[in-house]
This record gives structure tokens, sequence and C-alpha cells, in this order.
């Protein structure tokens, strides 16, 4: 299959080109995580190990969207099996938490789950996804694919200046929100040793952070889940207030799973089942086949895209959650009869489907591949930022707050309930055609991430963009209601045809808002094509 699009044709400005590899690739927000990655491939490591050593390393250098205590998501494609394996290594709400618990404590947020703390902490799954990808498929041992990571967090590295923006505002929001609280202490201890963020050059040294590494690695996740880190998770919980017991940690498994998938015109893309929202892309895709697209930059184009994005969003909102409790089977959602009916929808103007209004998050995605056709995307997340604003004592373990995403409603499909995995905003993604891997792509950032899948695989399917190229598009984010954003560089007149149609269309110069992007392509002769996200301080490694 040649490549479906034009190598030699940069249409969006960015000043970066599609890379070219055979042997192996990194595509990453992080150049040293990148790195990490390319220096396992280099010592005889697989894609799987390369993706380990990547995931662990931007634990370390770049904390203000990841940790040891993310969730994490993987697709991987085995070139041995010719398959494409899911990962769900999201943890579910502690057996103590309830809705009933949360409303009698006095953190409640005015009948909402709390954003910040120990209430909002669920099950951390990043470990466990790490000794899950090296124990099925890996070649180097778990400590050797983390092995950069301890050495980045014991020995330091320079901050970056992506990095140093998110650690000014995080640093400036935490100081005011967590005051002077004990809760809190520990980050500020590990996180703002100095008493103020990290600038662009600075050394920063995680000396508790590699120690836990270390820990991980030579134990095969073992000590974080069930020795001397599980109980000291368990201790800080306990004394904090916090639900979370070693007992949910010593019981949590990472899930292999069957990946979901569309046929879209002529390509099946991929996602991780819920409780993930990929669903939610793949069910706009399934819409979206019903139409033909020649163009891009039209507003008939965007029209739709944002029409289906509304639709898809308004079913994933009300049905998805943990799978084992939901009402309806999800595959329904993806039926091409129900895509159709859907489509019918679509009318000139722009309608409202749903009020809810999509929060905003930190997340890292990256992607790799090897030389012998293995691929992984990855994706891995604190959720907002830091998270929780936990850091465990003596740990450098940073805390999710995944858990603030429950409802307190028990007649909400993603109501709180003991044991239950919530929605789940992270996502990686895949392509395949006729069965074979095309790769790996993913856009990380909230719910800005099924609409970023969304505009990338139609800007590589329909409309033959390279993988630099459909992540430089100029990107839309629906936000609530008929209220659209848009970057700064997307067209004038396509904005003014658009607001006439009824989106209440704002321009948003803040660039991260609508996510960061990497993707590689693998050309049937086994060259591999990444682009990387020119937003942010991404980087590709590759040889």
């Amino acid at each position: 299959m040649e490549a479906p699009f034009n190598p030699t044709f940069q249409k969006y400005p960015s000043q970066r080109y599609p890379v070219y590899a055979r042997g192996g690739m990194v595509c990453s927000s992080s150049a040293m995580a990148s790195a990490a990655g390319l220096e396992i491939l280099r010592k005889g490591g697989n894609a799987m190990d390369a993706a380990v050593a990547t995931a662990s390393a931007l634990t370390v250098v770049e904390p203000t969207a990841n940790g040891i205590g993310s969730d994490a998501f993987a697709l991987v494609w085995s070139e041995k099996d010719q398959k494409l394996y899911g990962l769900n290594s999201s943890g579910p709400a502690p057996m103590m938490a309830s809705i009933d618990a949360v409303l009698s404590d006095k953190k409640d947020n005015n009948g909402k789950m709390p954003t910040f703390g120990w209430t909002a902490v669920t099950v951390p799954g990043a470990p466990k996804a790490w000794a899950e990808l090296n124990k099925k498929f890996g070649r180097l041992s778990l400590s050797e694919d983390m092995a950069p990571a301890v050495k980045y967090a014991r020995e330091g590295y320079p901050c970056s200046p992506n990095l140093a923006l998110m650690w000014k505002g995080a640093f400036k929001k935490y100081k005011s929100v967590f005051g002077e609280k004990e809760e809190f202490e520990e980050w500020f201890k590990t996180f703002a040793p100095e008493g103020k963020a990290f600038e662009a050059g600075d050394i920063i040294k995680l000396p508790n952070h590699a120690d836990t590494l270390e820990k991980i690695g030579a134990t095969g996740a073992a000590a974080f889940y069930s020795g001397d880190i599980a109980r000291k998770i368990d201790a800080d919980s306990r004394e904090f207030g916090g639900y979370l017991r070693y007992e949910d940690l010593d019981k949590f498994e990472a899930k292999w799973v069957e990946p979901i998938k569309v046929n879209y015109h002529g390509y099946e893309v991929c996602e991780i089942p819920p409780n993930g929202q990929g669903i939610a892309a793949l069910m706009a895709l399934n819409i979206l086949k019903e139409f033909s697209f020649t163009e891009k930059d039209c507003a008939e184009t965007y029209h739709k895209q944002l029409e289906a994005m509304k639709i898809a969003f308004a079913d994933a909102f009300h049905y998805v959650t943990d799978p084992d409790y939901m009402e309806i089977d999800y595959s329904d959602l993806l039926s091409p009869e129900y895509g159709a009916e859907r489509a019918k929808e679509i009318g000139d103007t722009a309608k409202i489907y749903t009020h809810s209004v999509p929060p905003k998050s930190g997340t890292v995605y990256f992607c790799c591949a090897d030389g012998e056709g293995n691929m992984v995307s990855f994706i891995q997340s604190n959720y907002m930022g830091f998270g929780s604003g936990i850091v465990v004592r003596g740990t450098g373990i940073s805390l999710q707050n995944r858990g603030c995403d429950f409802s307190l409603d028990p007649k909400e499909a993603n109501r709180l309930e003991p044991g239950k995995r919530t929605y789940h905003t992270i996502i990686p993604s895949f392509i395949l055609k006729d069965g074979k891997a095309v790769g790996p792509f993913g856009v990380m950032g909230g719910y800005m991430q099924p609409q970023g899948h969304l505009q990338v695989a139609m800007n590589y399917i329909d409309f033959h963009l390279d993988p630099q190229q459909a992540l430089d598009a100029p990107r839309w984010q629906w936000m609530r209601d008929n209220t659209v954003t848009v970057e700064t560089r997307f067209s004038s007149e396509i904005a003014r045809l658009l607001r006439q149609k009824g989106h209440d269309l704002r321009v948003d110069i803040n660039t991260p808002s609508f996510g960061r992007g990497q993707m590689i392509i693998r050309l049937e002769n086994g060259t591999l094509v990444g682009g990387t996200e020119s937003r942010t301080d991404s980087n590709i490694a590759c040889y």
C-alpha cells in the first residue's frame, strides 16, 4: 500500500516535517522521554519495552500531566501474532467509597465529588500497566526498561519551556487552593522545594520518585500494590480521611481487553472499549461514514464533524461508564444502522444535543514502533495536571484525581459505587487496514481527545495528510451547547460561514487546550513515518 499522502506537500506551517526511519521510532511530548524509549530499543528491546521506558520516564520529566499514581491504557500491535491487543489499567473507586460516604464527608463540594484531595483518588493503574506490558511482550527486564527513568529522577534533568509554563500554572493554583493544609504539604516539598515553580533550564531532581521507580522495577510492581509502598499509601489515606486502602491496591489487576473499532472509509479505526471515552470518537466516525468528504477546509465539512461529535458526546455522557454497570451493550452504539440513523439528524444548521460541559485535564500520550513491526499506542494521566494534589509522603507518588468524574446522583450511569471504574477520558487509538497495522496515534487533553482523534483520523484517511500535517492542521473543540472554540490559525472565512449555520464560534489563544498528539504510520516496505505535536515540547527519537 502506497502512503495515502504527499510527503513533499506541507499545507499547514509548523516548521516541522514528518520523520522517516526504519530501525525504531518513539514519538512523545518530551524529548527526554522519547530518548529513553530509543535507548531501550537500541539495547535490544522491542516496541513494548520502549513503551514502558517512555511511560515511566514521562512520570519524571512531565509530572505536570502524569505520575506514578496515574491510570493507563494501551493498544498493542504484535507483529508475531498479527493481532491488536487492548490494555485497560484504570483503577476502580475504593471499596469504602460511596455516595452516602462522600455526601456525609465535610469535604464534600456542594453535592459534587471534590476535585482535589484524597476523596478524588481511585486505585492507580499505571505501574501495573508497565508490568503487564513487560511481562506479556517485553524482551528486557522491567528494571532495565525503567532504568532511564530512574536515572532522570535521581541525577536530575533540565526543565523545558512548556513544562515550566504548566508547572508555574499548577503552583499558582495549588498555592491558592491548598493554602497551608497538611494534606497537601508533600506536594510542595516534592514539586516546589524552594517555595516556587521550576523555570526553564532549572535542574529538577526527584530522589523519592527514583527510589519508588526502582522498587517497582525490581518487584514487577508488587512493591506498589502489595508491599511497602502500598502500606505507605494506606497509611496516608487513613491519616487524611481518604477511602483508599491496602486491600484495594492488593486486589487490583489490569485487564487485557478486545479493542473496539469502526470501519471508516476503508480503514478500521480502533479504540479501547468503555470505561474509556474512545467510543465517542468511534460513534462520531460511525455517523460521518455516511458522508463523502472531498474538501477539508470548507464550512460543510466542519459543520458535519461538529454535529456528529455533539451527537456522540450526548450518547457517551448518558450511557458510558464501567461496562459492568452500563444499562446497554456498548456495541449497539457502534452498529452501522445506528450510525446511519443518527446521521439523518444532521441538517444545515447547528443543533444542541447535550448541555454537559467538558472539563480540562492533563495527560501524556506517546506511540512507538520497532523495526520488526511491533507498535504501541499508550496513554497515561493524572487527569487534571498534577492530579489530586496528593503526594504520598516519602515516595514521590503524585496521585490522580480521576474519581472527581463520578456523579453523586444515584440516577446517573456514572454514579459513584464501591469498586466501580469511572467514565475515563484518556484514550489511545490505532488504525488498521484489511486487518493489518497502519499505525498508532492519539491526542491527549481531557474531552478534547475524541475530538482530536476524529480530526486526525479524517485528516489522514479522507484528506490524505501525512502524520505531521494531520497533527498540524488547525483544530476545533466543541465546548457545550453550540459553543465551539477554534485556534487562531483557523480560517476566518470558514468561521464566518459556520456562525451563519448557528455555531457559536470563538477563537481561543490557549493553544495547549486543543490537545497534544503523536502519530506513526508504517508503510508496506517497513518505513516508519512519524509526526509529533508542534503545540508543545514534543520530539521524535528514531534510528
